[in-house]
């Protein structure tokens, strides 16, 4: 199993672990609605999909709105099986198949961080979703099918930083949620990890980032990702944008070793060829 972020303690070291895991995670461009000045982690804006239009919930320490109530259980359980606090199946757009990969200390890290976040009480959005999709039960024929609950076993043949930028990469800040392609139900379609997805969130085009000539890093050392990580700055002194943006806000505040894995992780993707796709202009 791969390491957790820090050694284990308790109190403020946890509470610092469990934030720089949740910044790392970018969970604020989801659960805060900044676009409309929304209160911290207390519900996100609309997010499309080919399903409907979600929101992510208020997750605030408010004990009717937000997850106040919720055990340290609770927590581990929606995390590791995607299941939430009254029992129900999540739906996938939360990323918990991307989050089930963490380890038990670092979902415990990030509950005691998410202890600290003042109460807001503000109510969620009813998500608007397509029928049938809304049919909670159906998600057990989609578990069933596309869902392997974590945590994320080690990968052999490869040395400590390669293991640690693919935790990083496949856990915490769950790249492939938007640069790996979807089947019809939504599922990651893995066999084609990282090759890019046109229709990724709110309908944003994520690129190839496999090693093969058609990706748009396919020329890029490891220190050129590096960089993008940091800063989003891109080997032609271009910055990233959209979805991206906010990305890098995450994978910004790691530390530079933890950045270099990810980069390191990402360059060893075996090659996938896809078509260079025009970028879409701004709707």
């Amino acid at each position: 199993m791969i390491a957790a972020a820090a050694p284990a303690a308790a109190g403020d070291a946890a509470v610092k672990r469990g934030e720089y895991l949740f910044v790392a995670a970018d969970c604020t461009s989801c659960h805060t609605d900044t676009q409309h000045k929304g209160a911290f982690l207390a519900g996100g804006p609309p997010l499309a999909t080919p399903f409907g239009v979600f929101y992510a919930p208020n997750i605030t320490t408010d004990p009717h709105d937000g997850i106040g109530n919720w055990t340290e259980a609770d927590f581990h359980r929606a995390l590791r099986s995607g299941i939430g606090h009254g029992g129900e199946y999540l739906y996938p757009v939360f990323p918990f198949t991307s989050f089930t990969n963490l380890t038990d200390q670092d979902i415990a890290d990030l509950y005691a961080y998410l202890r600290t976040v003042p109460p807001v009480a503000q109510p969620n959005k009813a998500d608007d979703i397509t029928p049938p999709f809304g049919w909670r039960f159906l998600l057990w024929f989609w578990r069933a099918l596309f869902f392997r609950e974590g945590p994320l076993p080690t990968g052999p043949g490869h040395d400590a930083e390669w293991q640690r930028g693919r935790y990083l990469a496949e856990a915490v800040a769950h790249c492939q949620e938007c640069h790996t392609p979807r089947n019809l139900l939504g599922a990651l379609d893995e066999s084609v990890a990282y090759s890019g997805n046109p229709d990724g969130p709110d309908k944003q085009d994520a690129p190839n980032i496999t090693s093969d000539p058609s990706s748009a890093i396919a020329n890029w050392s490891v220190d050129d990702l590096t960089q993008l990580l940091t800063d989003g700055q891109t080997p032609d002194f271009d910055y990233v944008g959209s979805g991206m943006a906010e990305v890098v806000k995450g994978t910004g505040a790691l530390t530079k070793a933890d950045r270099r894995a990810i980069a390191v992780y990402i360059k060893s993707q075996p090659p996938i060829h896809t078509e260079r796709r025009e970028k879409k202009k701004p709707e």
